[in-house]
Formats: structure tokens, sequence, C-alpha cells
């Protein structure tokens, strides 16, 4: 393998990022789902449920190395709190050292509501997800699911993307259906071929009670 550090796709490269990154799905691939970052376009894409102004709560969700943390950063009102749920913990150390403005939870998702009630929070105002929902059996896509519809409420927002090249497959087309009957409202992006996989972006809000 070549010493050199690989570019990220429309951003500079980050070796140890891609290391850590590579490193984790070597420990877990299930987990992981993908062996590349998320390129900035796509990014970009997902940060903007972000709020710009007042004082808003914004969760992430498999955060990884923070390619979606960073420009999540850049949009957030300055006097917003941003936290970052991951569940590996050599991703959850190299964020925090990247990324020291955020509050990395190492911890799982499906658990959610009970890591942010430990933290003194009920209601967030979104929450970006960078899990792999196309390897999740149908239990887990709901359980996940539901965890989010309770912190964003009413008035929240939830954004998350799926690879083009997962459609057909049982388990991708589930979710969509799941997302549908989750929220009232789920819009879809354009995809962003020069991500690696192809991707594109859900984003959801009002959920149905």
């Amino acid at each position: 393998m070549s010493s050199q550090p690989v570019p990220a796709p429309d951003g500079p490269g980050d070796s140890s990022g891609w290391r850590e990154f590579l490193g984790a799905w070597v420990r877990n691939p299930v987990r992981v789902g993908a062996v590349w970052p998320s390129s900035r376009r796509l990014s970009e894409k997902l940060a903007r449920i972000a709020p710009g102004h007042g004082t808003p709560v914004v969760v992430e969700l498999g955060p990884g190395t923070g390619a979606v943390t960073g420009e999540v950063a850049r949009r957030l009102s300055p006097h917003g709190r941003h936290l970052a749920v991951e569940l590996d913990p050599g991703m959850a150390d190299y964020l925090q050292r990247r990324h020291p403005g955020v509050e990395v939870i190492n911890g799982d998702a499906r658990k959610l509501g009970t890591l942010l009630a430990e933290r003194g929070i009920e209601r967030v105002d979104a929450v970006v997800s960078g899990l792999p929902w196309s390897l999740f059996d149908q239990a887990a896509q709901e359980e996940i699911l539901g965890q989010v519809v309770d912190v964003v409420g009413e008035t929240g927002a939830f954004a998350t993307f799926a690879y083009s090249h997962t459609l057909p497959m049982r388990s991708a087309r589930r979710f969509r259906t799941t997302l549908r009957d989750t929220f009232d409202e789920v819009a879809t992006t354009r995809t962003v071929w020069r991500n690696l996989p192809p991707a594109f972006c859900y984003l959801c809000r009002r959920p149905r009670r």
C-alpha cells in the first residue's frame, strides 16, 4: 500500500483520517458499511438541516472520522450545541481530537434518548445520520428511527443518506418505506455522483405519531 495520502473526493486528503476509517472497517465492516468517507458535496447536503441561528442542538449518528461533522460545525450557529454519537471507540477518539468543539459520545444510536438525557437534553433541532441503514435488519432500523422521532419531536428534522447502488437491495427498499411511514415529509436530493460510491440524501420532517 502506498504511503502517500489519498485525497478525498471534493476535498483535501487526511491520511490519519483514512487510516482510522479503514481500521474501523476492518474491525467491523458491518457497522461501518463503507471504505471511503463522505465527500464534501454530500456532507454539505446533509449539513443543511443544521440551523445557523439561535441556540440549536444538533446530533450526528455514526459520524465516523468527521467528514459531515466539519460541515455541520461550519454551518451551525456559534451558540449551538453539537453532539456526535459514534459506536467505534477508535473513531470516537479520533473524532474528538479532530473536532474538540464537538461533544463526542462513544455509544449506540439505539440508546440515543438515554445518551442525551444523561447530558440534560430532551429535544434536539436536527439529527444527521451516517449510519449504514441497508446493512441493518428491520428491527434495528425501526428502533433507531424511533429514537430519532422521540428526540426531534414535532419541529425537528432528520437527514441521512443512501448509496444509489443499494436501492435494489431489500433492506434499502424497506428503509425507504419505513422512512415514509415514520415521517410526513420525506424529500430526496439529487444524486452526488462525485461521492464514492454515488449517494443521495433523505431530508425528513414532521414525524407521524
